[in-house]
């Protein structure tokens, strides 16, 4: 089996392994996560044979790959978990079915992140198998928890630490290789995460009399909640432009058509103005220049005919790089403006630091790009979602969020929801990559 087979096969058999996370521990299936561990074991066995494999946090990996001399390692990242899939049926294939239909491989954790795993993996047992040792060590750390802001990351980060490892560059999923997420620009973009926002998870709380639904009374804590919700939503956070975005704009422009490339080739002279702009162009433009509030979930009265006493709404905001969580709060509770509706932080993490873009470590990851895509633009630019690498970033400065892999707008969207999927020739030069910097190292 060539080595492309084998990601496929490979892919197709951990996708097959339902290792959803929950918030809840206990509904964890453990099992599912000892079957993908053993998976592993039996896909890459040249991988568990030369390197030293070292399971820690429950089910996470931590992965030392030797090199040939004492220069920082890299450290390649992924996680194993996937999030739920929610109705089987809005699904084209079964979501843990693993097919392989119209050149693509259907299921959860098949771009996030289970796809990097592999490509990661079979890269690393390729150049095994072909005798190859990478000049510095090499290490993979691959999480268990990621996808509920679990502490795999954290104990891989003190382990490190604690082994006196101090990485010449850090490398985990994020931005992928897109097309038209610019106007004017026709090129296809690879934009690589240099930060990314910070992660607000806030509860808001209305209290009202309750009651029998047959008596209802104005303004109770529904009807409270509501307004709340509605105030968000109409007073979204103010947009500014930082200095990663304005760089991405700037490095685009240089392959956009008039009258974008004047346009975005003056982005800094023209921050304000391009501030106001980005939001009008669509969601995504829109997250790349605001803090945004979410609101995903809601509660309230436990029966039809009964008047909620409390209700609740969870609100997850994403708060850009130069603003800070204490201020997202106090803006958050202004705009509400309701001392019946109680705003209850239950957990924050700040915006990450921005890695640099003008040394070695970027050229590298810029060079592998050109050779196995050509014609392909890097830019970097601020990272929406939250990953792992933000608590490898708190301690080290070159941590990169980058996956290589060709997303259409679909595939996007399938992330975290329904009908994901990955190309099967995309996985295939994802691994070309990943193989490709293992050998520059």
């Amino acid at each position: 089996m060539t080595g492309d087979d084998a990601a496929v096969e490979a892919l197709r058999a951990l996708i097959r392994i339902p290792t959803v996370s929950h918030w809840e521990p206990e509904r964890e299936d453990r099992a599912a996560f000892e079957s993908l561990l053993a998976e592993l074991r039996a896909r890459f066995p040249q991988l568990h044979e030369a390197c030293e494999v070292e399971r820690i946090a429950g089910d996470a990996l931590l992965v030392r790959w030797p090199g040939r001399s004492r220069q920082a390692p890299v450290v390649l990242m992924a996680h194993l978990d996937v999030v739920p899939v929610g109705d089987p049926a809005a699904w084209t294939r079964p979501p843990f079915g693993g097919d392989l239909v119209d050149g693509h491989v259907w299921g959860r954790g098949a771009l996030d992140c289970k796809g990097s795993l592999v490509a990661t993996c079979q890269a690393v047992e390729d150049l095994i198998g072909e005798g190859v040792a990478p000049g510095r060590d090499v290490w993979l750390s691959f999480g268990c928890n990621e996808e509920v802001s679990g502490g795999a990351a954290v104990d891989a980060v003190k382990i490190l630490r604690e082994r006196g490892v101090e990485p010449w560059f850090v490398l985990d999923e994020g931005g992928a290789i897109v097309r038209g997420v610019l106007p004017g620009v026709d090129a296809p973009i690879a934009v690589v995460g240099v930060s990314e926002k910070g992660t607000v998870d806030v509860e808001l709380v209305a209290r009202g009399d309750g009651g029998h639904a047959s008596a209802p009374r104005r303004m109770g804590a529904t009807s409270r909640l509501a307004r709340a919700i509605l105030r968000l939503e109409r007073r979204p956070f103010p947009s500014h432009l930082p200095d990663a975005t304005v760089d991405m704009l700037e490095r685009a422009g240089a392959h956009a058509r008039m009258p974008y490339a004047a346009v975005f080739g003056h982005a800094r002279r023209l921050r304000p103005l391009l501030s106001r702009v980005l939001p009008r162009l669509g969601h995504e433009t829109a997250a790349l220049a605001r803090t945004t509030v979410a609101v995903t979930q809601l509660t309230g009265s436990p029966g039809a005919n009964v008047i909620a006493a409390t209700a609740r709404a969870h609100v997850n905001m994403r708060v850009m790089v130069g603003e800070t969580v204490s201020g997202a709060l106090e803006r958050l509770r202004r705009t509400i403006d309701d001392r019946h509706v109680e705003v209850v932080l239950v957990s924050g993490d700040e915006p990450s630091p921005v890695s640099p873009t003008d040394d070695t470590a970027y050229a590298l990851l810029e060079a592998t790009l050109e050779e196995v895509f050509p014609g392909t633009v890097a830019v970097p630019y601020v990272m929406l979602a939250a990953t792992d690498s933000r608590h490898f970033h708190r301690v080290w400065p070159r941590v990169y969020r980058f996956t290589p892999f060709r997303m259409t707008d679909a595939q996007r969207a399938a992330i975290h929801g329904v009908d994901e999927r990955i190309g099967v020739d995309d996985l295939s030069d994802g691994v070309r990559w990943y193989r490709r910097l293992l050998e520059q190292l």
